[in-house]
């Protein structure tokens, strides 16, 4: 254990060069919906959640994700906003605090689209939006199929939270583009049925997302990174697939890359499960290898069950991390975003940089009922 432990801090301590934002190590915090943010606020109570992790040592902060300024962005009043003067100064506290720490921290910009359920907050009458108004399983929803004026709105909710998160003193942002959400919706072929130039091929349905990322690069300072989280995996389609090869996987990450994307966040959920065939390379390892931007690599870091067993109050095992350290120093991909074990242990970082890898615990899903 000592061996993998002084190699583990020796890899994971290096600096990494992130457009014009130098993060101090390779450890990222993940984003994880937390509901703790009443009237969409974020309180004292969240300033000390990041700051702590940043104390102990996390290098780069994803937020919690935040839904942008539309009205049918999201469907829960705890969820926190990244928009509206009370919202931001919040927020431009929780940045205060963590870079105070020694950390950075980006918001991970959010649409939830037909995910949506009508009548919730917080705007009630607010419709669900997607491509063509499809629920996750293919079938006729509540909702409605996006116009042009929709997807201009939507595109420039996400400007205006990008432009807000630079002003008041982010480190970059983070669109949010999986998981079966708005900006997923349309990447993907089960949700995306339009016959416009927003739907049919891959390239093509990667239109809305390009527009989005281009946009944001367009309005914010060009050192000011983007990250843009994607996954394979949707909620509710758990084995749903972008893509089947890698030349698909190229085909859609390509023009995402051309619009301004600094580094995908390839979200998994066990990263050391091959993306394809005939290699071991994982999604963010394959991502890098496609499109020669950074990757961040996420998915069961430090323990041995998935997230998904966290829904139901499962809690997980320690798992060892030396297949994680070899890739890394193969640069497979470039950061590892760590999500659950940093519930559990606020200085999970800090003990595993300090070779203190017996002081971990194994994940318990009551982590998640509170902001220790």
């Amino acid at each position: 254990m000592t061996a993998t432990a002084s190699r583990a801090a020796e890899v994971l301590s290096r600096p990494f060069a992130l457009n014009g934002l130098t993060v101090p190590n390779r450890i990222v915090m993940a984003p994880m919906t937390r509901m703790f943010s009443p009237g969409g606020t974020p309180g004292e109570d969240v300033v000390s959640y990041y700051a702590r992790r940043a104390a102990a040592g996390v290098g780069l902060i994803v937020t919690e994700g935040t839904y942008v300024g539309h009205d049918s962005a999201g469907q829960s009043d705890r969820i926190p906003r990244f928009h509206g003067e009370d919202q931001l100064a919040a927020w431009a506290k929780v940045a205060d605090a963590v870079h105070a720490a020694g950390g950075k921290i980006v918001p991970q910009l959010w649409h939830i689209g037909m995910v949506r359920k009508q009548g919730q907050p917080p705007y009630a009458d607010a419709p669900a939006v997607g491509p063509s108004g499809l629920r996750m399983d293919g079938t006729e929803g509540t909702g409605k199929a996006m116009t042009q004026d929709d997807l201009d709105d939507v595109i420039d909710a996400f400007v205006e939270s990008a432009v807000a998160a630079e002003r008041i003193g982010f480190d970059g942002v983070e669109l949010h583009g999986a998981h079966g959400y708005l900006i997923d919706q349309f990447l993907w072929a089960g949700t995306n049925r339009r016959t416009d130039a927003y739907g049919g091929d891959p390239v093509a349905r990667t239109k809305f997302a390009a527009e989005i990322i281009a946009a944001v690069r367009e309005a914010v300072s060009p050192e000011f990174p983007i990250i843009f989280r994607y996954s394979q995996w949707k909620q509710e389609a758990y084995d749903a697939r972008l893509a089947e090869t890698p030349e698909e996987l190229e085909a859609i990450l390509t023009p995402l890359a051309a619009a301004g994307v600094d580094a995908f966040h390839a979200s998994t959920r066990r990263y050391w499960i091959p993306e394809f065939d005939g290699s071991d390379l994982n999604l963010a390892g394959w991502t890098k290898k496609l499109t020669g931007k950074p990757a961040i690599t996420v998915g069961s870091i430090g323990l041995d069950g998935d997230f998904i067993g966290a829904f139901t109050g499962q809690g997980s095992p320690l798992k060892r991390i030396d297949d994680l350290l070899d890739r890394l120093e193969r640069d497979e991909f470039d950061m590892i975003a760590v999500g659950r074990a940093l519930l559990q242990d606020p200085e999970w970082a800090a003990k595993v940089l300090a070779d203190r890898f017996e002081d971990l615990a194994p994940y318990d899903a009551a982590a998640l009922k509170t902001l220790s």
